[in-house]
């Protein structure tokens, strides 16, 4: 068997991420949900990148298996995967002002993306540049929400993983 499917990081992330996930199918705000945080974290935290692709992805997936699916959810996935290269920009030492200048990228990245690639469709707005910022404008209460849902999971994530270091030294050690 793989050593890193053995090993208490992996799986002490893993857990996190689920978690992370399952605040989606649980009553909330908005685009209040650790969803960018977990991808962030997956990227910061897995020096395997295909497991800090992998884990995050396969937890929004399974989320989504209880949620159902959407037409558009290709771009929700192709921006967390960018927020997944985000977090591993943060770098090893996951100072705070990184994590959330990460945070505050992932979160606007997100709402940049989503909203630019769902306009097209869109009937409710003019189809040119007015009606892109039109768009861009009735999306802002749903950008506040993602950004303090992000800011505040990142916090919680990222905090209690390092605070789960100190208590078990097997997690700062262990490489995955």
């Amino acid at each position: 068997m793989n050593k890193n499917l053995v090993n208490p990081k992996f799986w002490a992330l893993t857990l996190m991420i689920l978690a992370a996930a399952f605040t989606r199918l649980i009553p909330h705000y908005p685009n209040f949900t650790a969803v960018g945080a977990m991808a962030l974290f997956g990227g910061a935290y897995f020096s395997k990148k295909y497991l800090a692709f992998i884990v995050p992805m396969a937890a929004m997936l399974i989320s989504d298996l209880f949620l159902g699916f959407y037409s558009g959810m290709w771009v929700v996935y192709l921006s967390f995967l960018l927020i997944v290269v985000i977090g591993m920009q943060i770098g090893q030492t996951k100072k705070p002002g990184r994590v959330l200048l990460a945070s505050v990228t992932a979160s606007v990245s997100f709402f940049l993306i989503t909203n630019f690639a769902l306009f097209p469709p869109n009937i409710i707005y003019p189809q040119n540049l007015a009606g892109i910022f039109e768009s861009y404008l009735a999306a802002i209460p749903f950008f506040s929400y993602t950004l303090l849902g992000d800011l505040f999971f990142v916090g919680i994530m990222f905090g209690a993983f390092e605070i789960a270091k100190t208590k078990f030294p097997v997690l700062a050690k262990a490489e995955i």
